[in-house]
């Protein structure tokens, strides 16, 4: 007899099995597991089962610690079965009856009594969440004193964020929207729109971007003509503000599905750009350009609001791995500019290696950020660079992880 919502709890046991055991994105996950699930709302619900899982993993793991005689393996699988069904009570506020009906079974052959008796032991008890998810242990250490404001940040959705075609009609998209700006060109929405069904849309007005995604290309100010590279440039925002701001933009990436995305981006914008499918070791420029955005591959540890498996499947080894491929990039990107022109690096990931330690090897003359470049609340570090995070600009619905830096030629 098949069960109601059963295929979604199942495609979320599936995908959390994949992000903890095999290091997979969520995404990828859920390229494979959302296929079983039928009709749009389930496939969110099974994404939010997931996702809420991953976020408070620390602390729904220690609610089952405090009711059991002997805790039970990390790899169990009735512990994954007991994480899911109470992200589900206590975070997406599902009946219990509701949970137990979709989270008994599976535990086909397993120790459902155990489960059931775990889980009724902590509803009868009231148990409840902090306010602010746990770490764990290496997260925490790693991003030190700032990861008291960043765990805060997780359990927030993340706002919408748009970047607009045209920065001069801030206001009358802000008012239009119902939104409010951040700096010129911005424009914030809460959480929750269908983006296609959103005024502007499909006259190519704007993008979804987020606000600290949008800051390296706009450190280039407006191209009057000269050529930019977007390197690994894919799914595009970058290029459609460099293409916006009046820069002659070479877009490259080694993904062709992600540049099919870029290509329907301008289309609906209207904005030009030329592509190039290529790996970025292996190909060079014909002649030196006049400026560079390199929005390096990274372990992406600052989108953590938005994919909280990175919580779980960055460690050490990835990061190191990335900060190798990184050095190798802004080596093979700080040769291609003209003398005077720029290179702007940038990462979302908040580990010192991909970032500061990055910055601090290049040998081009540092061409400092600058306060009156950012919104409001944002501020250079003392060597002009720029570091966000999710926990800054709390009050106005925070923002990224990144890491930027700029150079001369």
């Amino acid at each position: 007899m098949d069960i109601p919502g059963l295929p979604a709890r199942r495609a979320a046991l599936a995908m959390l099995d994949a992000v903890l055991r095999r290091g997979e994105t969520l995404e990828q996950a859920g390229g494979a597991a959302l296929p079983r699930v039928r009709g749009d709302a389930d496939r969110a619900l099974t994404r939010a089962i997931a996702s809420e899982t991953l976020r408070w993993k620390a602390d729904l793991d220690a609610l089952i610690d405090s009711a059991t005689r002997q805790p039970l393996p990390d790899d169990a699988k009735p512990r994954a079965v007991l994480e899911l069904m109470l992200a589900q009570v206590l975070r997406l506020e599902t009946p219990p009856h509701a949970v137990i009906a979709t989270g008994l079974p599976l535990l086909a052959g397993g120790p459902r009594r155990l489960a059931h008796g775990v889980f009724s032991t902590l509803t009868r008890r009231g148990a409840t969440l902090p306010a602010t998810p746990t770490l764990p242990d290496g997260v925490a250490g790693r991003w030190g004193e700032r990861a008291p404001a960043i765990a805060a940040a997780l359990a927030l959705p993340p706002p919408l964020d748009l970047t607009l075609r045209d920065p001069g009609e801030t206001q009358t998209w802000a008012e239009r929207l119902g939104g409010v700006s951040l700096m010129p060109g911005h424009v914030r929405l809460p959480r929750g729109h269908a983006v296609e069904s959103l005024e502007g849309f499909a006259q190519g007005q704007w993008w979804v971007q987020d606000l600290a995604a949008s800051l390296p290309a706009r450190l280039l100010g407006p191209g009057e003509g000269r050529r930019v590279l977007d390197l690994c440039a894919a799914p595009g925002g970058k290029t459609l503000q460099l293409a916006a701001a009046g820069w002659r933009v070479t877009a490259l990436d080694a993904s062709a599905r992600r540049l099919d995305r870029l290509r329907a981006n301008l289309a609906r914008t209207g904005l030009e750009a030329g592509i190039v499918q290529a790996d970025l070791l292996d190909w060079r420029p014909d002649a030196p350009v006049d400026a560079i955005v390199l929005d390096a591959p990274c372990t992406a540890t600052g989108t953590c609001r938005r994919h909280p498996d990175v919580l779980h499947r960055i460690g050490p080894r990835q990061i190191a791995d990335m900060a190798e491929l990184q050095a190798r990039l802004l080596d093979r990107a700080a040769e291609w500019i003209v003398p005077g022109g720029r290179l702007v690096y940038a990462v979302c990931s908040l580990e010192r290696e991909e970032g500061e330690a990055q910055a601090a090897r290049v040998l081009l003359t540092p061409d400092g950020v600058t306060a009156g470049e950012l919104p409001g609340g944002l501020a250079p570090t003392p060597e002009g660079w720029l570091r966000t995070d999710p926990g800054m600009l709390s009050d106005a619905g925070g923002l990224d992880g990144f890491f930027i830096a700029r150079w001369r030629r």
